[in-house]
């Protein structure tokens, strides 16, 4: 049975269990209720079947819901026009999610394959460079797409959630008006994109991490990396951005989007382990033939015995600010591929992130 088949026998079979298990209750129950049983199972068609299959499971929940739970019962039609507004919302959603969640599954598979690919590469590399970057790659790619995975896919269901209910309210007690729900709906796109960005990055780290691709390597001026990692971070308005950058530095030869990366994966764990309204300072200054970065906070800073651990995977020194530990780890990987090396030390007040790169003078590294 193809696969388009077996996706269409389940959205059938999911939908039929919803729908039976409901509809003795459907008194007691509100429509919101009934709506996001029957998203779960578009969401899991979608994940396992594919776009196709999550678009009939959609069209077959809207059906549902309608003839089943939305005056009149048993009809094809909607007696109340908030109802009918309610319906429409629910089906463009349902559509939506499908299709978002089809799009991770996808992106899931590619990078699962990216991972078996280097698994069969570390098998056959003699060489220790290439084991040592595919042992890399085979720890932490997976780990980190689940990771960055978890704050985008919170944000589309608390859209999808509140839009829903918002709905299902008499139209004088509504929070939304045409501009909240827009708003919403923006969330729901941002965020996609947002997963779609951070996969892409994901994979093309992992691929030169790992040897399977060439970094695109130029001279760039330290101040382009500096300025363009700041820029990033305007959206951390938590935090004012300060920099000291020494005049006349010489260029570094790297890939500088990745070096960008890291910088502001930098500020955003400054960002997130210091008191709100305090500075980050970054500054470049040449040091023994490279250019050194750093990036300075006024938090609690890291104890001396955990400044090698800090960048494990996993490790987070304050587990109360969230996330998996993997956002120091990436960084290290980054630095090292570019040829750099990174630590950490104290601060004037918190902590000192530092990371060299080599300089290059007269078109050769020092």
């Amino acid at each position: 049975m193809s696969k388009l088949a077996l996706g269409t026998v389940s959205s059938i079979t999911g939908i039929g269990a919803i729908t039976a298990g409901l509809l003795p209750f459907r008194d007691d129950i509100n429509e919101t209720t009934v709506a996001l049983a029957e998203i779960l199972v578009v969401v899991l068609v979608a994940t396992f079947f594919g776009w196709l299959s999550a678009l009939f499971a959609s069209l077959l929940a809207g059906l549902s819901l309608n003839y089943f739970f939305l005056p009149p019962y048993n009809a094809l039609a909607i007696s109340d026009p908030e109802n009918l507004l309610a319906f429409g919302v629910f089906l463009a959603i349902a559509v939506t999610v499908g299709h978002l969640s089809a799009t991770a599954s996808k992106r899931r598979s590619e990078a699962e394959r990216l991972y078996k690919d280097l698994e069969d590469a570390f098998e056959k590399a003699s060489e220790a460079e290439a084991l040592r970057r595919s042992e890399k790659l085979k720890t932490s790619l997976l780990d980190a797409v689940s990771h960055d995975f978890r704050t985008p896919l919170t944000s589309i269901k608390a859209s999808v959630t509140m839009l829903i209910e918002d709905n299902q309210l008499p139209a004088q007690e509504r929070n939304l008006d045409q501009h909240g729900r827009g708003e919403l709906l923006q969330v729901i796109e941002e965020e996609s994109d947002r997963l779609n960005t951070f996969v892409e990055s994901m994979v093309e780290l992992a691929r030169f991490q790992a040897g399977d691709s060439k970094l695109h390597v130029a001279a760039v001026s330290p101040e382009e990396i500096v300025l363009k990692a700041a820029r990033r971070a305007r959206s951390i308005q938590s935090h004012k951005l300060r920099s000291g950058i020494e005049p006349d530095l010489p260029a570094v030869s790297v890939d500088a989007r990745a070096i960008v990366e890291a910088l502001y994966n930098l500020i955003d764990n400054a960002a997130k382990y210091s008191p709100q309204g305090t500075p980050i300072e970054i500054t470049a200054a040449k040091h023994n033939g490279t250019v050194r970065f750093a990036i300075e906070d006024e938090g609690p800073g890291i104890p001396e015995a955990e400044r090698d651990t800090v960048f494990e995977r996993f490790y987070r020194s304050n587990k109360s600010a969230g996330g998996l530990g993997m956002g120091l780890s990436i960084v290290r990987g980054i630095v090292e591929a570019n040829g750099g090396k990174i630590w950490v030390e104290p601060g004037k007040k918190g902590a000192r992130f530092v990371f060299e790169l080599p300089a290059v003078a007269n078109g050769r590294e020092n």
